[in-house]
């Protein structure tokens, strides 16, 4: 019971962070990179107070969250100025699945048949909401949504293996900082409201570095490919989030594809954290 509610604490905390970095770059006029910068220097100065300054930066584990953390942040802010929340989370956790699938094979991870049919269920979703024809998703902010997700995808399993989920997080963010600041600063810099900077710092400080820390402590309870369909339940949070607080309506869809995404997540998890429970 506990797994549960704290994984269902960190997928609302997940799903808040495409509602606030929708809300500044399409609500306040927040530049998407100037957004991502902020966010990754805000999550890097509180992670380093909770973890004491206590952090380890060597290792090929600390190269892979870096690298993923500032690629799924860039992406991440660069296609939320187009898509709707609910739609861009949609994609990232769909592209999530997608890796961390592929990685519970390639590490000859338990995946049982009913998970299998599962995840297949969620992706049909997935490829139906970005086939063409009518309510098509933008291609552009498209595939940067799902260049983010498949580094979160990334970043998730190189935090498999953290022994200290706070350090590890905090070192991640304190390295991926200075580069958000450098890749702000390529594009002209510029585009911060006060507004934005409020939202961004928020995202930074509390659902994403204190979020990720807590995922970073769950993933290794949960098994890669657990872990990557829990995390299919939150574009269904961001959606709702987004038609009650930006009053985005969900097209049909995105109703019907993310019907079925939920329904793929139900058969996959459906036994999945009984066994989890008795471990």
């Amino acid at each position: 019971m506990q797994l549960i509610l704290l994984t269902t604490l960190t997928m609302m905390a997940f799903a808040a962070n495409s509602i606030l970095n929708r809300m500044a770059v399409d609500g306040v006029g927040m530049a998407p990179m100037a957004f991502a910068a902020v966010r990754l220097v805000s999550g890097a100065l509180v992670l380093f107070v909770l973890a004491r300054g206590s952090l380890v930066f060597r290792g090929r584990r600390r190269g892979v969250g870096v690298l993923a953390l500032l690629t799924y942040a860039v992406g991440f802010s660069l296609a939320y100025g187009t898509l709707d929340a609910g739609l861009g989370a949609l994609i990232l956790f769909g592209m999530v699945q997608v890796t961390m699938f592929a990685a519970a094979v390639l590490g000859r991870d338990e995946v049982p048949l009913q998970r299998w049919i599962g995840g297949a269920l969620a992706f049909g979703g997935l490829v139906w909401l970005l086939s063409p024809g009518e309510g098509a998703v933008p291609i552009g902010p498209a595939m940067a949504m799902a260049f983010a997700g498949i580094a979160w995808g990334f970043y998730s399993l190189a935090g498999r293996g953290e022994p200290d989920a706070v350090a590890g997080t905090a070192a991640n963010f304190v390295l991926a900082a200075p580069l958000g600041l450098v890749a702000w600063a390529l594009v002209g810099g510029g585009g911060l409201s006060a507004a934005g900077i409020g939202l961004a710092v928020l995202s930074g400080a509390v659902t994403s570095g204190m979020g990720y820390a807590l995922w970073y402590r769950l993933v290794p309870q949960l098994g890669a490919s657990r872990a990557a369909v829990a995390q299919l339940t939150v574009p269904v949070i961001a959606g709702l989030g987004g038609a009650l607080l930006l009053a985005e309506a969900p097209s049909l869809r995105l109703i019907l594809s993310g019907a079925l995404v939920l329904g793929g997540v139900a058969l996959s998890l459906s036994s999945g954290w009984v066994r989890a429970g008795r471990k």
